[in-house]
């Protein structure tokens, strides 16, 4: 096995989310740029596109996020910036044939965008759950621009105020939340329109180890609209599981005991699904090394090991199955019992 240098491999792909979500904790310092955002009110064409997305820019010029893939930008670019000043601003914007589908969207189309101040508090809320992988939400008053942010699992903490209506407004994301999808969303809350951008973290699937159920892994995150990719060594696993978020997701496959510096590094910082394969055999020897690495019994609950829910998987397929359906039910904090034994809320 080799512990080679630190590939680029290894690196998690660019995400705009979270490099947008760097930026605006980076602005939102006290005494720094006024902060203005730009989103989709409303569209036609384009063909299929993700919700959720948002443009973000200060006075001093600064932009970060994606609008339609860079398609709007040339509009999006310029209202940042105007409404980084204090205005609110509704705006129609076009993107002919051919440049949208250089950006690489179906087709023309048009948007409907709002671009409105978000101050320095709700700006560094949203940054800070963006860039570490946590669900969040942006809600605004479409009339007035007036903003609010809404974080934590359960979007149980709030920053910012839409006015009367705040707690109704609230509680209508966190009921979204319930799909557990990124949604854009314009709702009518006691007669006023609110703009909602519920943004839930996409799981980075990280597998150490090749084979058989390596390939089913990719194969089942890729029906679930997750990223996958594969490490061999323990210092590309170890640099990957650094720059973990809370989203991201470790699968060992591999039993040398090497990695289990991977573990320890996800152990230390406290974020991420730390998942590793193995017999009962396999996973005691790994538990022994842990507790003589110092790790604690109570710290050692964050490793799901063996990993997967007991499905009476057999094929790798199956047991691919097991893994992200453990992931799934502790995102959404669910026991993973059947629904039919359930009397809770049935899709979340």
């Amino acid at each position: 096995m080799s512990t080679s240098a630190t590939s680029s491999a290894a690196r998690p792909p660019a995400d705009p989310r979270r490099d947008l979500g760097a930026a605006l904790r980076r602005w939102a310092v006290t005494g720094g740029p006024g902060i203005g955002v730009v989103r989709v009110l409303d569209r036609h064409g384009f063909g299929s596109v993700e919700s959720g997305q948002l443009v973000a820019g200060t006075t001093d010029g600064e932009v970060g996020g994606l609008l339609y893939l860079g398609a709007l930008d040339d509009s999006a670019h310029p209202l940042a910036a105007e409404a980084a000043s204090g205005t609110a601003t509704v705006r129609e914007a076009h993107v002919g044939e051919s440049s949208a589908v250089a950006a690489g969207l179906a087709c023309a189309g048009g948007a409907t965008l709002l671009a409105h101040p978000l101050p320095a508090a709700p700006a560094a809320a949203l940054g800070e759950a963006l860039e570490a992988g946590r669900p969040a939400a942006l809600l605004s008053v479409v009339d007035t621009g007036a903003a609010l942010v809404l974080t934590g699992p359960a979007l149980e903490e709030s920053t910012g105020d839409l006015g009367g209506v705040t707690a109704a407004a609230a509680e209508q994301a966190r009921a979204l939340l319930r799909r557990g999808a990124t949604a854009t969303e314009r709702l009518d809350v006691d007669g006023t329109a609110v703009l909602v951008d519920l943004l839930v973290p996409v799981p980075s699937v990280l597998i150490v180890g090749e084979g058989a159920l390596g390939a089913a892994l990719h194969a089942q995150a890729g029906l679930l609209g997750w990223s996958a990719r594969t490490v061999t060594t323990v210092d590309d696993a170890r640099a990957a599981v650094a720059a973990f978020t809370e989203a991201d997701v470790l699968v060992l496959l591999d039993h040398d005991p090497a990695f289990d510096a991977a573990l320890l590094d996800g152990l230390a910082h406290g974020r991420g699904f730390l998942g590793a394969l193995g017999s009962r055999r396999t996973q005691a020897a790994r538990r022994e090394r842990l507790l003589a690495a110092g790790v604690t019994e109570d710290a050692l609950a964050a490793v799901h090991g063996p990993v997967g829910l007991d499905l009476g998987a057999r094929t790798p397929a199956e047991t691919a199955v097991s893994i992200v359906a453990q992931v799934v039910a502790l995102r959404a904090g669910r026991s993973a019992s059947a629904l039919a034994s359930s009397a809770g809320r049935i899709g979340g």
